[in-house]
């Protein structure tokens, strides 16, 4: 997968919105390893919640350009970012400024992508619509995730992915638990230690 372009975003403008780092990187990693696996799915819709710059959907969506994919973001200057990444790099997508996926049409997506906000904080700190939506997890880092989860089975198709990324600080296996109860399969698909943080990328299927 070919990584978007982005020169056309001031470097100022990453004071408002998440900066590709190398959780964004990984993740992009992960759906590389997996182009094959997705290819057999046919996707037609796919969704990134919460999308930043918009780099990781952008990708996707270069990869995949028969898909049509959509955004989401809390942080409207984000979402106005996920937008121009795109269209700057051709890739068609629309952007939707909400919270995660709560207004979409219930089994519509072939594929969901989540980069959360997973760095352990005070609950008090979540639920901003800036920059810190992006990072601010709550307890266990897992507050937003965990909202999300519950949305799953009810956006993703039938035969549908859903690719996330976290944290040990997450506590993976508690996101695997909550899964299986909710009647996906998982598996880690990629993991790397960046500095002292181990991230992964873990995805869920039925």
């Amino acid at each position: 997968m070919e990584t978007p372009y982005q020169n056309h975003i001031a470097k100022s403008d990453f004071e408002h919105v998440y900066e590709p780092a190398e959780d964004s990187f990984l993740l992009i990693d992960a759906l590389e390893k997996e182009l094959d696996i997705i290819k057999t799915k046919n996707p037609m819709f796919c969704l990134e919640v919460g999308s930043g710059s918009g780099v990781v959907i952008t990708a996707f969506g270069m990869a995949f350009p028969e898909a049509f994919c959509i955004s989401t973001d809390v942080n409207f200057k984000a979402c106005e970012m996920s937008q121009s990444t795109a269209k700057y790099n051709k890739v068609l997508m629309d952007t939707v400024n909400m919270d995660l996926a709560s207004s979409f049409v219930n089994g519509m997506f072939d594929v969901i992508i989540f980069n959360p906000p997973y760095v352990v904080t005070e609950t008090s700190e979540c639920g901003g619509m800036d920059i810190t939506a992006s990072w601010a997890g709550g307890n266990k880092g897992r507050e937003v995730t965990d909202r999300l989860l519950n949305m799953i089975p009810k956006k993703l198709a039938q035969d549908g992915i859903f690719y996330i990324l976290l944290i040990e600080d997450n506590i993976p296996e508690e996101v695997t638990e909550i899964m299986t109860t909710l009647g996906y399969k998982s598996q880690m698909v990629i993991s790397r230690k960046v500095r002292n943080e181990q991230q992964l990328v873990m995805k869920f299927y039925k």
